[in-house]
Parts: C-alpha cells; sequence; structure tokens
C-alpha cells in the first residue's frame, strides 16, 4: 500500500473533478496524503531544509544529555552486565522546540525566524485550501471548516509548528521515535526529510511507511476533523520509527481550532454513531493527558463541557 500522492495544481484544471475525489479518497480511506505542485517554492523548501537543520546542530548537545539519551545509556550498560532488560514505552527520541504567534521563536542561524515566517504563512493559506476542498467533498458550504475553527469568526484559529528531528538512535529496538497517536486538531501540514524515513500510518491494521518523497507537503487530519465530518473523515493513527542512520527532520504545522471554539459534527455522523458537542479548549485538557490512548474515550470525557461555549 502507498499513502495517495496528489498533484495539487489540478484542482483548478480540467482534471479538478478527479483531484478532488483523490483529496476525498485520501481523507476517507487514510487520513492522510501527499501534496505536490501545492504552490510552495521549492526554494523556500530549501531554506527551511537549511536554517531547520542548523537550527539542530545548535541544539545538538542539548539532545546527547537529554534523559531519552540516558535513559538508552543506561539501559545498554544494564544489557551489557547481562540484565535483562525492557524497551521503553513512555518516552520518544526525538529533539523538538515548537514556533507560533505567541512564543518566543529561536535567534539563530539569523535567517530562521524570517524564513519560518514566510514559510508558516504559505502553510496557512494551503491549509486554507485544502480545508475549502474538505467543505466541497462533504457537502458543505465554502469555509465551513474555518468558520467552525474561528467560532464563526470571533476567535483566530491556532496554527503552530512543532520543529522536530530525529537523530541517530543506536538501539532502535529499545526506544520509540515517537509513539502511535492520533492528532488532537484539524488539518496538519507535514514538511518531513525526504531522505531519512521513519514515518508510519496505520492502515487496515497494518503499519504503511508515509514513503519520503522531495518538495512534498503530507497532510493528515486530525480529530476535530473527524467530528466536523460526523466520521467520515477519520484521524489516522502515526508514528515514527527510531532509525540507526541519518538525522531525520520533520516540521509540522497544525491548523487548529481556537480554544474558544465549539466543536460538533457539521454532516450526519456516519454509521449512526454520535460524536458530542464541546469547547476545543477543554478537548485539549484531555488530550494532553491522553495523547497517546483510543481517541474514543476523549470524546466521551467532553461530552459534558467544563467550561461554557463561547463560540
Amino acid at each position: 500500500m502507498v499513502v495517495p500522492v496528489i498533484d495539487f495544481s489540478k484542482l483548478d484544471g480540467a482534471e479538478r473533478a478527479e483531484t478532488m475525489a483523490q483529496i476525498a479518497n485520501g481523507c476517507e480511506e487514510w487520513g492522510f496524503f501527499q501534496l505536490v505542485n501545492h504552490g510552495i517554492p521549492l526554494e523556500l523548501l530549501e531554506r527551511v531544509k537549511k536554517v531547520s537543520s542548523e537550527c539542530y546542530r545548535l541544539r545538538e548537545a542539548g539532545f546527547k544529555a537529554s534523559e531519552p539519551v540516558r535513559t538508552l545509556e543506561a539501559l545498554v550498560e544494564a544489557e551489557r552486565r547481562g540484565e535483562a532488560v525492557t524497551p521503553v514505552d513512555d518516552m520518544d527520541w526525538e529533539d523538538i522546540f515548537y514556533i507560533h504567534d505567541g512564543c518566543q521563536w529561536p535567534s539563530n542561524p539569523p535567517e530562521f525566524k524570517e524564513t519560518m515566517r514566510e514559510y508558516r504563512a504559505e502553510l496557512k493559506k494551503l491549509a486554507e485550501r485544502v480545508m475549502e476542498a474538505m467543505d466541497e467533498n462533504l457537502g458543505l458550504a465554502k469555509g465551513s471548516i474555518k468558520g467552525a475553527f474561528s467560532g464563526d469568526g470571533r476567535h483566530e484559529p491556532f496554527f503552530g509548528t512543532k520543529v522536530s528531528h530525529y537523530p541517530p538512535c543506536p538501539r532502535p529496538d529499545l526506544i520509540t521515535g515517537l509513539r502511535a497517536h492520533t492528532d488532537a486538531g484539524g488539518v496538519i501540514l507535514l514538511f518531513q526529510d525526504d531522505q531519512v524515513g521513519g514515518l508510519e500510518v496505520l492502515k487496515d491494521g497494518r503499519w504503511t511507511d508515509v514513503q519520503p518523497l522531495a518538495g512534498a507537503i503530507v497532510v493528515n487530519t486530525g480529530d476535530q476533523i473527524e467530528v466536523l465530518s460526523g466520521g467520515r473523515y477519520r484521524s489516522a493513527w502515526h508514528r515514527v520509527l527510531p532509525m540507526r542512520d541519518g538525522n531525520r527532520r520533520s516540521i509540522a504545522s497544525f491548523y487548529n481550532p481556537a480554544n474558544e471554539a465549539t466543536i460538533s459534527p457539521a454532516v450526519a455522523a456516519v454509521g449512526g454513531g454520535a460524536y458530542p458537542k464541546y469547547v476545543f479548549g477543554d478537548y485539549m485538557d484531555v488530550y494532553a493527558k491522553q495523547k497517546f490512548q483510543a481517541k474514543e474515550p476523549r470524546f466521551e470525557a467532553v461530552k459534558a463541557p467544563k467550561s461554557s461555549p463561547a463560540a
């Protein structure tokens, strides 16, 4: 099985209907698809790769002193002494930091801020175009998903970016790169490494590679898109495997509802299943504690919102 690859430039041409069908298939059958010819300049993507790699080089010493590294070293040492060891299942072999409009960004390398501001602006526009395609495929009015995320324009949707590196791991049998999970939010756009793999999506009970593809943007749907679509679009389980060789770069941008926005199904639930109506901030409170657990109990936990809907 291969994660769908979609030529996004055909969305506005003679092959629009076929492209829309491909997007629908990616959302319904996979929860993941890759976009090529998406309109983001390849020159900008190359700059993003450069500044992200330089940023990690400045952080590398910190990762080598981090808890996952120390934990793995202790396991290997215990193994050398002949002791039985158990793989770690509660931490990830990754170096991460977040950037969004309300936080402090790295100032080194000097080009980082300017490059990432330009990149995030392009990604946000692309996310909104993808959401409009989802609107149409779901039979919703244009802008419906964005409207839900913004409380019909009363709040600003959250747009954040997670910059990750997965350094070479000497014992990938003893630790995870990133534990299996579904994403809490809306639409996720990932600029992944085009040389070092490791990202997998769960499809029909099998873990399938999200194959590295130069210049592509990987799109996946989060829990909020599952709710809005009444289960027609499913948020997919995915994970990152640690690799012995290579240093995997992963830049994921999340177009999420505002914390104050109220989320509920915008179309009839598939198969008669029901999703609750809730405030997104309440959902995130639950997700923070249950990220690596099944999503269904999270939906159950917010059926009685803790705060008053404000969207």
